[in-house]
Formats: structure tokens, sequence, C-alpha cells
């Protein structure tokens, strides 16, 4: 089974990356690049943590990495503050999906954990899942940060994950964390969605991770 992974430079993703490899999946990871919103360094950790799980399983491990920055800004130009991190996934999401398809890939590997941030609500999921028919699979979901961090330190992406690093400056001090599709869909009807989509995978830069 070929899967596409959301991957970041942070704890979770690559942890969820590792327990679909182990289940014998193929894997296409995908970083969503949110410079000038986060470190520049970003990319460069990813790349780190992909090849550090890459080596633990013997594979090769294709990524694409696509500019959000310009998507971001549209968002934080057009919309209500508040709804920032529910849109931005929505857009990683539909950026995943379109990758997903050129790769012929079957569904959407996440990090996310129920609850772990404002992003991750049941709600939220709900309402950032709507903005794609591509399945996806969420191998954390139930595990809380200490099991989360156990897995990483046994398969060495941890130290790498905590690196510092500057966390992304657009999140909101309130964020939403009770999603309404109908409020969303408001909100996404002031932005060229498809364009911008469109115009983040075409740029995406592809790299193999061995």
């Amino acid at each position: 089974m070929k899967l596409v992974t959301l991957i970041s430079g942070g704890i979770d993703s690559p942890v969820a990356t590792h327990l679909m490899l182990d289940k014998g999946c193929d894997i296409i990871a995908v970083h969503m690049d949110n410079t000038p919103y986060i470190d520049k360094k970003s990319s460069e950790k990813v790349k780190t943590l992909l090849k550090t799980i890459a080596k633990k399983h013997n594979t090769k491990i294709k990524l694409y990495i696509a500019k959000h920055g310009p998507t971001q800004a549209e968002i934080v130009k057009k919309c209500d503050k508040k709804l920032t991190c529910i849109l931005c996934k929505r857009f990683m999401y539909r950026t995943a999906e379109e990758i997903a398809k050129k790769e012929k890939a079957e569904s959407i590997i996440t990090g996310e954990s129920m609850g772990q941030v404002a992003s991750q609500t049941l709600d939220n999921l709900y309402v950032e899942d709507s903005a794609i028919k591509t399945k996806i699979l969420r191998p954390l979901i139930g595990l809380d940060k200490t099991e989360i961090i156990d897995i990483a330190k046994e398969i060495g992406t941890y130290d790498i994950s905590i690196l510092p690093g500057e966390c992304c400056s657009l999140v909101p001090k309130f964020p939403e964390t009770h999603g309404k599709i109908k409020e969303i869909e408001i909100a996404e009807s002031k932005i060229d969605v498809k364009a911008l989509v469109k115009k983040s995978v075409e740029n995406a830069e592809v790299f193999e991770i061995s």
C-alpha cells in the first residue's frame, strides 16, 4: 500500500510515519514549507528526520517540499484570525491529496492525536477532514504525548525533533476549537482555493531520501 505522509520537524509526524512503515507501507513524504512564518531550518530538519527513518527501515523515501507560505499569507490577509489553524490544515490536506493522486497513493498519514492542540479537537478534525475525499490515517490518535515521545526516542528521531527552532508565528492567541463547516466555507470563499493548491503542488521541490 502506498501512502502520503504529512511530515513536519516536530515529534509526532515522524513517529506516525515510522509506524506505517512498520506495517510494510510504501511512503511518499510531503512537507509544507511555511517560510517566512516558521524557522527556515525546518525543511532541513525534516530531511534529517526522514534520513533517520529511512535508515531504520532500510528504504528510500521520496520527499515533496511544498511552498505553504503564500497560502498562509492569503489566509491571514482575508480570513478571521481565529480560523487560521483550521484553514491551514485544510490546505495542507488538499496539497497532500493532489500529490497522492499524482503518486497513485491510497491514503494520507498525519501525526495528529486527539486534543493535543487546537486543530486536533474532534470538531476541528471533522471540519478539516471534510476538505478532501482521500482517506486520512492517524496512527497516533489515541496516544498521549508521553507514549509518542517514548517511540520517538526508540527510533532515534526525538533528539532531532527537539532541536531549537522557531514555531509558526501565525498561531492565534485564541484559536477556534469547535469549528463549523459553514463558517469555514464562508472564509474559504474569500480565497482562490484551487489556484493556491495548484501553485503549491506545481512549485514543490522533490528529493529522494535514503
